[in-house]
């Protein structure tokens, strides 16, 4: 296939996932695989996670991984700061009870002091001193977050001129800020699971959906970049990309809270 044909195929998967929404990457079956985190978030939050907690979850998406927790709808609020998927939420779980609130700025949640038991954050940014105050004595948050050097073995061959940050978003920067707010981390681990993209539709599909990662990303723009990872997916049988992954299980004081300005960017637990 020449170049024309592949342009033509990839700005066709460009259009597909401009219908992307809420957190559903179903697209991806076939087209890449992914190495697990040596933690399961789920379970973690199983452990910590009782039928009368009032629960808070930030950044929810569409709601799915929140939905897998078969929490009493009732007892749930979410936020979510992308207007695409806060209107789906209106739809989908604000008619089961479900408090839904739009927040574009995570250092100031719409809810009163002590308001829930647990607060779930999976790739969310947030602020401690926000979360310290919404949680009620003794609650729990956690938290899996993307650290800085999340995507930069693909972002480096795919972004011109692509800059890394400096590398101050990792796990022991985040329990040090919890753990100076008062909070006891419980659970603590990092990762640097692998990707391996099959096939070039599912690559440029990912990297539209992941856009912050990849600044100023199209087809149209970034042909000579694609057409050369092609060239390796064709010689390999896959493109890599590397992954940064940190979790956390942290549980607030029993006693009352101090605000602070520290700011979030993302065995026994009880």
């Amino acid at each position: 296939m020449d170049a024309q044909a592949l342009k033509k195929a990839w700005l066709h998967v460009e259009q597909e996932q401009a219908s992307f929404i809420g957190w559903d990457f179903s697209y991806l079956d076939g087209k890449y695989e992914q190495e697990p985190t040596p933690w399961c978030y789920e379970d973690l939050v199983r452990r910590v996670l009782t039928p009368d907690m009032h629960l808070l979850d930030m950044g929810t998406g569409g709601g799915e991984r929140l939905a897998s927790f078969g929490h009493p709808w009732h007892l749930v609020s979410v936020t979510e700061g992308w207007e695409k998927n806060y209107r789906l939420l209106l739809e989908t779980l604000r008619p089961k009870g479900v408090d839904v609130q739009f927040v574009g700025d995570d250092q100031r949640l719409k809810f009163t002091d002590h308001s829930f038991d647990i607060v779930l954050n999976a790739h969310e940014s947030f602020q401690i001193s926000e979360v310290r105050r919404v949680l009620k004595p003794g609650g729990f948050l956690v938290t899996q977050q993307v650290g800085d050097l999340n995507g930069i073995h693909l972002a480096s061959r795919l972004i011109p001129d692509f800059h890394c940050g400096p590398f101050d978003w990792h796990l022991s920067v985040v329990a040090d800020q919890l753990e100076q707010a008062g909070f006891t981390v419980r659970y603590a681990d990092e990762a640097y699971p692998w990707q391996k993209f099959f096939d070039m539709a599912g690559l440029i599909y990912y990297v539209k959906t992941i856009a912050w990662e990849f600044p100023g990303f199209s087809v149209t723009t970034h042909m000579r970049q694609l057409l050369a990872l092609h060239e390796e997916l064709g010689r390999k049988g896959y493109v890599s990309n590397q992954e940064h992954r940190f979790i956390l299980v942290a549980k607030a004081p029993e006693t009352g809270w101090t605000r602070t300005d520290k700011k979030i960017g993302a065995e026994g637990l009880s």
